[in-house]
């Protein structure tokens, strides 16, 4: 009998976390209050075995999704491609406006993210685009299959999987 073998590493680690605050829009023209969440992020990789006999090293998964999610950490994050709110900024202050409302925040406490709404989904899919180009940067082997889950509240995941082709 013989047998094809699939590979994969998952790290899900206690570092893979960060406060945020933000609203998100619904049916287009709901807009949720400011709140915030303590995500947790979990990142799959599928591929073929290297020299070294595994997919990805697993310190450098954890290292290289650690430090993309330090950047969102503590910050207020704003979709930058949202059709109805309308972000601005200057190096003190960053202006968000919806409608008849607006939101005024530090520069530094802001992180403005190029998606449509900061729906779990969309961070999910924000982290799966950085992790790989952090990949390609590296010169690494690159996957055949990533997931990125995006834990918003206990039990309650959203799943980016990129196919790389």
């Amino acid at each position: 009998m013989t047998f094809a073998a699939r590979y994969s590493v998952r790290v899900q680690k206690d570092e893979l976390v960060f406060s945020a605050a933000h609203f998100i829009t619904l049916q287009g023209n709901v807009c949720e209050r400011l709140h915030g969440h303590n995500y947790r992020v979990e990142v799959e990789i599928h591929g073929p075995l290297d020299d070294n006999q595994y997919v990805c090293d697993f310190i450098a998964v954890r290292d290289g999704m650690r430090a993309l999610v330090q950047e969102l950490d503590h910050r207020m994050l704003l979709p930058t491609r949202h059709k109805q709110i309308h972000v601005s900024s200057t190096e003190r202050e960053v202006t968000a406006v919806f409608a008849d409302r607006r939101w005024v925040f530090p520069r530094e406490d802001c992180c403005l993210l190029p998606i449509e709404n900061t729906t779990a989904e969309l961070l999910a899919h924000y982290l799966a685009e950085r992790f790989i180009d952090r990949l390609r940067f590296s010169g690494g082997g690159m996957p055949e299959f990533l997931l990125v889950r995006v834990e918003e509240n206990f039990g309650q995941w959203a799943t980016c999987e990129v196919r790389l082709e």
